[in-house]
């Protein structure tokens, strides 16, 4: 359990030392996102103060990274509502969820969120932008939300 623990600590510094050198090193990599689905369709469930999109999203694939310097890249395909296949958001966004210290040392959830990026019908997009990460940056979640910040994919499966 020692080993285990210490394991975990010495993997947080290292994705702490990889955020505050502001390089270009991966923090994050993902080639998989899960689509917004009930209970956390709406207010109700938000994940990190994050609301959900207001009925189930379907998604074909997507993938990304999240960089130390703040570099966030995301391809998402076939990103509809599963009730009409199509995307009615013409923009999307990427948000980066950080578990980080506030300034008196407690914890404190940070998001972070690119502009918006055209996103087509059929659901497709890219976002290739930089966010301003805090210091320390824990856990990182991204997720793809519309213009007004509602997810539709989160990080996981």
């Amino acid at each position: 359990m020692a080993v285990l623990a210490a394991a975990v600590a010495l993997a947080a510094i290292g994705v702490t030392a990889a955020i505050s050198s502001g390089d270009g090193r991966a923090v994050l990599k993902f080639d998989t996102m899960a689509p917004v689905v009930p209970p956390y369709t709406g207010v109700t469930n938000p994940i990190r103060g994050v609301n959900g999109g207001g009925v189930p999203w379907k998604l074909a694939s997507a993938q990304g990274r999240l960089r130390a310097d703040g570099r966030l890249d995301i391809e998402v395909q076939g990103l509809v509502l599963v009730s009409s296949g199509l995307n009615p958001s013409p923009t999307f966004r990427g948000i980066v969820s950080c578990l980080s210290s506030d300034a008196a040392g407690g914890p404190t959830t940070v998001n972070v969120a690119t502009d918006p990026v055209p996103a087509t019908m059929t659901g497709n997009a890219e976002i290739d932008a930089k966010v301003a990460l805090p210091s320390p940056c824990f856990a990182p979640i991204v997720f793809v939300t519309s213009g007004g910040g509602n997810w539709f994919a989160v990080t996981g499966r």
